[in-house]
């Protein structure tokens, strides 16, 4: 049985404020872990050593409460690479296999249950119509005849709207090109949800379930740590996976091979290569946020 977590985030600290203003004496009322919690910096702004504390903190709380081993990674982005997706919508299928091993893999929660990629369903006789898109549909039937699926989530802009709206700037784009969350700065404006013209930004209206045996221990600080009521969260191109190696769990899981992943600085990598022999096709493209995620067309 989980244990139930201290309410430590900055937006219920911030509720107490106001018994100090009063006069109170200070931090009246406050465990020790949400002082120091509250203090703590924006995460790109700390020393190795603070980070370290940090994340040791995160590990022995992880574990505790979920009864088993959990690791919480804080490597950075890695110099000379920047991150890329496209996705070919002529092999797309929409089996929705990526819809949940993402939430595995990333620890989305289940009741209330919250996706980062959603897979709409198209006519192919009207082409891209987003305003009669079906994401209701019966993925026990696909591929069905006369439709194509186009699976939508985290564009990673280049110039993302989001990250300009956040007032305490919890949400920004790292150097890998990936946009991150620092779940201890979100004060659950939702203003970032607002600003996203992809709708792939998700708050936690309650309080997020994962079975303990279904918990994914391997995270990141910036990804798929547990979050906690209150906070957005969003796709980090499976933050934790890639910063070693390895693919997202969607691209891993795709039974066509529509989805592909790599280094868009790397002249030789398939997805430049797609990028400069395929008709790719950049979703909203006139809103200028530039998009990591490309879609394109490999027949």
């Amino acid at each position: 049985m989980q244990k139930k977590e201290n309410n430590s985030s900055r937006r219920d600290f911030l509720k107490k404020l106001p018994v100090l203003a009063a006069g109170a004496t200070a931090l009246a009322g406050c465990s020790s872990q949400e002082v120091e919690e509250f203090f703590q910096r924006n995460f790109k702004t700390l020393t190795k050593e603070e980070k370290d504390k940090i994340v040791k903190n995160l590990e022995k709380k992880y574990t505790e409460k979920y009864g088993k081993k959990f690791t919480v990674s804080d490597k950075p982005a890695t110099d000379g690479i920047l991150f890329g997706y496209a996705l070919d919508l002529s092999r797309c299928i929409g089996c929705r296999r990526c819809v949940y091993a993402c939430v595995k893999e990333n620890n989305q929660s289940r009741d209330p249950q919250i996706h980062w990629i959603q897979v709409l369903q198209m006519e192919k006789i009207k082409g891209i119509d987003l305003a009669h898109a079906n994401v209701h549909y019966n993925p026990e039937k696909v591929p069905e005849e006369g439709h194509f699926y186009m699976p939508v989530q985290c564009q990673q802009c280049t110039n993302p709207p989001c990250t300009k709206v956040c007032p305490t700037k919890a949400t920004y784009k790292d150097e890998d090109g990936i946009v991150v969350v620092d779940y201890n700065w979100c004060i659950g404006c939702r203003y970032c949800m607002a600003a996203c013209p992809y709708g792939a930004r998700h708050f936690n209206w309650g309080e997020p379930h994962i079975p303990d045996e279904e918990i994914n221990p391997d995270t990141h600080y910036l990804g798929n740590r547990p979050r906690t009521k209150g906070v957005v969260e969003k796709c980090t191109f499976c933050i934790q996976r890639v910063r070693k190696g390895r693919y997202p769990a969607c691209v891993e899981i795709c039974p066509t091979g529509s989805r592909k992943f790599g280094n868009l600085l790397d002249p030789n990598s398939e997805i430049r290569y797609i990028l400069e022999n395929k008709r790719v096709l950049i979703f909203k493209e006139e809103l200028n946020t530039q998009p990591k995620f490309f879609y394109f067309f490999g027949v």
